[in-house]
C-alpha cells in the first residue's frame, strides 16, 4: 500500500504575525484535500499562534537543540517547541548544515531528542552541485542518511527529505530519472538501516517544487511528498501542490 502523500512548507526566515492569514488559507485547502497530510513550519515566533489558531493543520519547527535544557543561548529544546504547539521539526536542512556547520551526529542527536518529546522528525539529506558533477551524489546522500539516522527509527514519526542543494530556491529541478534514482537509493539504504518497516518511512522531495512541476515529481516512485520552500508562503502558490498530491 502506498504511503499517504505528505506536503510540508518550510517558511525559513519569513513571516510576521500578519502572515498568519496565509496559514489560514492553507489550512482551508488542506481541509478540502483530506487525503493528504499537510504541515507548515513557520519561524519559531509564529509556532504558538499558528498552532492555536489553526488546529487542523500540523505546525512544525525548523530546528531544535539536542539538549533538553542548559547554556545554549538562542536555541530551543524539543520540549519547548512541543509546548509552543509544534508536532514535528525539520532537522539537518542543508542551510543549517552549511551555515551552522551541523554534522550528521548533531542531526542524529536532534532526531532522537525530538522523538523523546513525542514529536515527528524530518531529516534532510542532499548533495551539492559539485558532488553531483563528481558522480558522488548517491554515496554522499546515503552517507548523510547513515550518519544522521536515529535509534528506534519508525515510519510513524520519521520522514526523510531529499533536497538537492543546487536546486533549492534556484528554480532548477533534477530530471525525473535523477529523482527516481536518488529516492530508490534512499529507500534501499533505509532497508539496510532498519530491521523492518522501512517502506513506511516517507521520503519527500525538496528542491524547487511548485504548482507547475508537483504532479510530475509526485508521480516518481518513492516520492511520498514534498518539502517546499518559497512556494509554501501563500495559499495561492502552496494550494496547487497540495491539490496535485491529492490526485494520488
Amino acid at each position: 500500500m502506498a504511503n499517504r502523500k505528505f506536503i510540508v512548507g518550510n517558511w525559513k526566515m519569513n513571516g510576521l504575525r500578519s502572515a498568519l492569514g496565509d496559514i489560514g488559507g492553507i489550512a482551508k485547502i488542506a481541509e478540502q484535500n483530506s487525503g493528504v497530510d499537510v504541515a507548515i513550519c513557520p519561524p519559531a515566533t509564529l509556532i504558538a499562534s499558528a498552532a492555536a489558531e489553526f488546529p487542523d493543520v500540523a505546525i512544525g519547527a525548523q530546528d531544535c537543540h539536542q539538549a533538553s535544557s542548559g547554556a545554549h543561548t538562542g536555541c530551543l529544546s524539543s520540549d519547548m517547541i512541543k509546548e509552543a504547539g509544534a508536532s514535528l521539526s525539520i532537522l539537518g536542512h542543508s542551510e543549517r548544515r552549511a551555515d551552522q556547520h551541523e554534522t550528521d551526529a548533531d542531526v542524529k542527536a536532534k532526531a532522537e531528542a525530538v522523538r523523546s518529546a513525542g514529536l515527528g522528525a524530518i531529516i534532510c539529506v542532499g548533495e551539492t552541485e559539485e558532488e553531483r558533477d563528481a558522480g558522488s551524489a548517491v554515496s554522499v546522500v546515503c552517507g548523510q542518511l547513515s550518519g544522521s539516522f536515529p535509534e528506534g527509527a519508525d515510519g510513524d514519526w520519521l520522514t526523510i527529505a531529499y533536497e538537492p542543494v543546487w536546486a533549492i530556491g534556484t528554480g532548477r529541478v533534477p530530471e525525473a530519472s535523477d529523482v527516481e534514482e536518488m529516492h530508490a537509493a534512499i529507500r534501499s539504504k533505509l532497508g539496510e538501516l532498519m530491521a523492518d518497516g522501512s517502506e513506511n518511512v516517507r521520503i519527500l522531495y525538496g528542491g524547487s517544487m511548485n504548482g507547475g512541476n508537483a504532479a510530475e515529481l509526485l508521480a516518481v516512485p518513492n516520492v511520498d511528498g514534498g518539502l517546499v520552500g518559497g512556494a509554501s508562503l501563500s495559499a495561492e502558490k502552496f494550494g496547487p501542490i497540495i491539490e496535485a498530491a491529492a490526485a494520488f
